[in-house]
């Protein structure tokens, strides 16, 4: 991709400019003092003032000073007349729904009506009878919003004929229900509405029109590090010491949430976005002052497609998207294609949801499925909990789809019930679903639907198997996890080998561990986490760890103490029914005590090794593991001293604590040795798929869903007794390394730059395959030596005050310094080497990414990466 060195600037400042102002211009141009805000009114009118303004208004040049809000604003009341002309014709346009004949009434079982909806069946088009069920939502969404210029009949066409139009790559609009956001992504969305609230101040206009106009629901829970393990205390310790480091940016975003209407913000404390979203957000059907309609969600985070397991059609999307979506304009999608992926049989005993997700993310990997939707269907969906469908849906940026959808039936409603959403709601879901055609009921003969392209699974078929080690795609059967692992170290380096050497491969480091002897050896388990959204969700993986927990302590093994072992539930239901269960006296006997609730080792919040491990590591140039319920391995994001990363369910995180080790063959060598001497194999700890079914139906009940979020936004001591001003104006600490006001309106003129060619531009970086958002903006800890911790340093900041760049991503400067800054990158300018670095290609010189695109931006010159 070329960059102008002007682009590559905007790059390093974590935002692109000419996007932002091109988004933020659309809405200025559409407000001023004494024209009612069209950012306020539910059909927004900014994307089409823009373009009447470029037919009937003289295109503006640069003559005049647009820094001077003095003169933008007599721009602005100079063409008031124009906006007002075109409110009122935009308004008699709309006032006349085109679609307003299938606008039908929804009637309740007992008299009355539950709302009223837009009825595709009305439509009376045979071709929406075999469309798929995802591609369904979109066609309601576009019949609903139809105005006729942000979304038009053409639209409308165009899904319906989703069978011919699909393979052309053609674009429509899509109006999400609301938006989801967690703290790490949220943090920089909130600081661009507060700075846009400014922008309207300097322009004499109402601050108060900068709104989401969409539900916005704000998750905080990536903040939370594994500092403090092994410890009933844990959970405390580490929420206070999060308090301690994110106290600025928490009290951001509680004055975010009072002072903009429409926000949510969900304390910290209460779990991971995507399973709040699952057992407590999603909608499935709104009943929006009467109209009622289908629940769709954009998230700043990849995995929101969690949600699709609800049959909620969600996925993620980035901040710029976001923030449009939540002031009212439509995205512009490609309309995608969507692979049919039919479930057949049942699995097999012992074997876990994650052994499915991570077969169905092999699977569809290779198939191929970027930028299309999968849709799940079959006799098999009979044998899925809606969790295990959860958790096949949270992984599809992991196989590439933008999403992996369920579509409603009966074990969604069963669901429902169980988590605590009231027995009225549940019915007027079921009741939309079934007049719209959205509901499956496989009770009933199923009308053939039309996919893109086919794939089928029979869930006999699946094994127990991990996924790594850098990569989620790369699944390894369990049975052939030794020889892999020994593979791994005699392969040259990459995704799937470290080039050990054979004369080092059985290298043993002793070191003392608090006083008691302890060894590590290539593949020794360092870190073992039950955490992330991916399996947290699932009670049949969480109680079988605790099951495996409690076999091994009946029979005597115990994992060794230098292991950083952790559970982070997804929220504090999972505690409920551990506690309920009487297994987390086991969790805790092998060291997984609960540190906290919220995304900690999947998202690189693994915290610190013990000294000595971490010594022991780096001296001998181990291949140290970690091994987690996550659904993301790349180098770099658990660790920077585990160079192997394995995914796994959480009884199999147990289970490999427990052998200390991944150089180990399951089928043929014991995990360790019984207190009655003899030899413990995997087979003796592992739990059938009848001990678990059975612990989910005693343990897992629905008032446990509702005790816990009743009273979900009334946070937690430390959370309310955070100060914020009422003011619905941000005040800018200019010294802040947490909150910068950004620069995007810095000289901002009406017209956003135009392009402009190439020429004799110099290579920034050169990339092979699987570059990922890892390796361009990473969210975990910030290297001693980076420019980033240069920048920190300079301010005074401590080390081991760093925190990491997610939670930075409020300051514009950190994240400048920050892109690109993956330890684990591999740039082919550096022939072979590995690190956050570049060539200067004038000089030769090395340089970290940062550093050589400030010089380059010095010199003028254009650069492509």
């Amino acid at each position: 991709m070329a960059v102008s060195s002007s682009a590559s600037s905007s790059l390093l400042r974590a935002a692109s400019l000419y996007s932002r102002t091109r988004f933020f211009h659309s809405s200025f141009r559409n407000l001023s003092p004494s024209s009612p805000s069209l950012l306020n009114h539910q059909r927004s009118l900014a994307s089409a003032a823009v373009r009447s303004f470029h037919c009937s208004v003289p295109r503006w040049s640069h003559r005049l000073d647009w820094r001077s809000p003095f003169s933008l604003r007599a721009q602005i009341r100079a063409v008031n007349p124009v906006i007002e002309r075109l409110e009122r014709k935009f308004s008699t346009m709309a006032a006349e729904h085109p679609f307003k004949a299938v606008l039908t009434s929804l009637p309740k079982p007992g008299g009355g009506e539950f709302g009223k909806f837009y009825s595709l069946p009305a439509l009376n088009d045979p071709r929406i009878d075999k469309l798929p069920y995802s591609i369904r939502i979109l066609l309601e969404s576009a019949v609903r919003n139809c105005d006729n210029f942000q979304v038009k009949e053409e639209d409308v066409e165009k899904i319906i004929d989703w069978q011919n139009t699909s393979p052309k790559q053609v674009e429509i609009p899509f109006k999400p229900a609301r938006v989801l956001l967690q703290d790490f992504t949220g943090v920089p969305a909130v600081v661009d509405l507060a700075c846009m609230r400014d922008a309207m101040h300097k322009l004499g206009s109402d601050t108060n029109k900068i709104n989401p106009l969409v539900p916005v629901d704000l998750v905080i829970d990536h903040s939370v590090q594994v500092d403090v393990t092994r410890s009933e205390n844990a959970v405390q310790a580490n929420m206070e010491l999060e308090f301690q480091r994110n106290k600025e940016r928490f009290s951001f975003l509680k004055w975010g949430s009072t002072a903009f209407h429409n926000m949510l913000v969900v304390p910290p404390g209460s779990g991971i976005v995507h399973q709040v979203n699952l057992e407590y957000l999603g909608r499935v059907v709104f009943n929006t002052n009467g109209m009622l309609y289908p629940d769709s969600v954009v998230g700043t985070d990849s995995h929101t497609t969690m949600i699709d397991g609800l049959g909620v059609a969600g996925w993620g999307v980035g901040g710029i998207e976001a923030e449009a979506a939540m002031l009212g304009q439509p995205m512009s999608m490609v309309l995608p294609g969507v692979v049919g992926f039919k479930l057949s049989g049942k699995l097999r005993n012992g074997v876990t949801a994650t052994d499915l997700v991570l077969t169905v993310t092999q699977i569809l990997r290779k198939h191929g499925v970027v930028g299309k939707f999968v849709e799940f269907y079959g006799d098999g969906m009979s044998e899925l909990s809606l969790a295990d469908r959860a958790t096949i849906a949270n992984m599809s940026p992991e196989y590439g789809a933008t999403m992996g959808f369920f579509p409603v039936d009966h074990v969604t409603l069963q669901y429902l019930k169980l988590t605590g959403r009231s027995d009225e709601t549940v019915a007027m879901i079921e009741s939309y679903l079934r007049a719209n055609k959205m509901f499956v009921d496989y009770n009933e003969p199923q009308q053939e639907r039309v996919y893109s392209s086919y794939l089928e699974l029979n869930l006999a078929e699946v094994e127990p198997c991990i996924s790594g080690p850098k990569r989620p795609h790369d699944r390894v059967p369990l049975r052939e996890m030794k020889s892999d692992w020994n593979s791994c170290l005699n392969n040259k380096a990459g995704f799937k080998g470290f080039a050990v050497p054979k004369e080092a491969q059985d290298k043993v480091a002793k070191f003392s561990f608090h006083g008691q002897p302890a060894e590590l050896r290539h593949g020794s388990v360092v870190i073992a986490a039950i955490t992330s959204c991916t399996n947290t969700s699932n009670p049949s993986v969480m109680l079988g760890a605790g099951l495996v927990a409690k076999k091994a302590c009946e029979l005597g093994l115990q994992v060794k103490p230098w292991i950083k072992t952790s559970l982070a539930p997804g929220s504090g239901v999972v505690t409920k029914y551990l506690l309920q269960s009487g297994l987390q006296e086991y969790l805790n006997k092998q060291g997984f005590h609960i540190v906290g609730y919220g995304c900690t080792t999947c998202i690189g919040n693994s915290g610190e090794l013990d000294e000595s491990v971490a010594s022991a590591i780096s001296e001998n140039d181990i291949v140290a593991s970690a091994v987690l319920s996550g659904n993301r391995n790349f180098e770099g994001r658990v660790h920077a001293l585990t160079r192997a990363n394995y995914l796994a369910s959480p009884p199999l995180v147990v289970a490999y604590a427990l052998a200390g080790t991944v150089d180990i063959d399951f089928d043929k060598e014991p995990i360790g040795t019984g207190k009655d001497g003899k030899s413990v194999y995997f087979k003796d700890i592992w739990p059938s798929t009848a001990e678990i079914a059975e612990a989910v139906q005693s343990s897992v009940l629905p008032e446990m869903f509702k005790s816990t979020y009743e009273a979900i936004t009334k946070g937690n001591p430390m959370w309310n007794q955070l100060s914020v001003p009422s003011s619905t104006m941000y005040s800018w600490d200019p010294n802040s390394t947490y909150i910068h006001e950004p620069p995007y309106f810095k000289n901002m003129t009406m017209e956003p730059p135009g392009a402009h060619g190439v020429k004799d531009a110099y290579c920034l970086l050169n990339f092979g395959d699987s570059i990922t958002t890892d390796h361009i903006s990473p969210a975990g800890s910030i290297h001693k030596d980076s420019p980033a911790a240069k920048f920190l340093l300079d301010r005074g900041v401590e080390r081991k005050d760093f925190n990491s760049y997610g939670s930075r991503r409020g300051n514009d400067e950190v994240m400048a310094r920050g892109t690109f800054a993956n330890i684990r990158l591999v740039n082919k300018l550096l022939n072979g080497e590995v690190g956050p670095k570049t060539v200067h290609v004038p000089t030769g010189e090395k340089l970290y990414v940062f550093d050589a695109a400030m010089v380059i931006l010095r010199e003028s010159i254009e650069v492509i990466w």
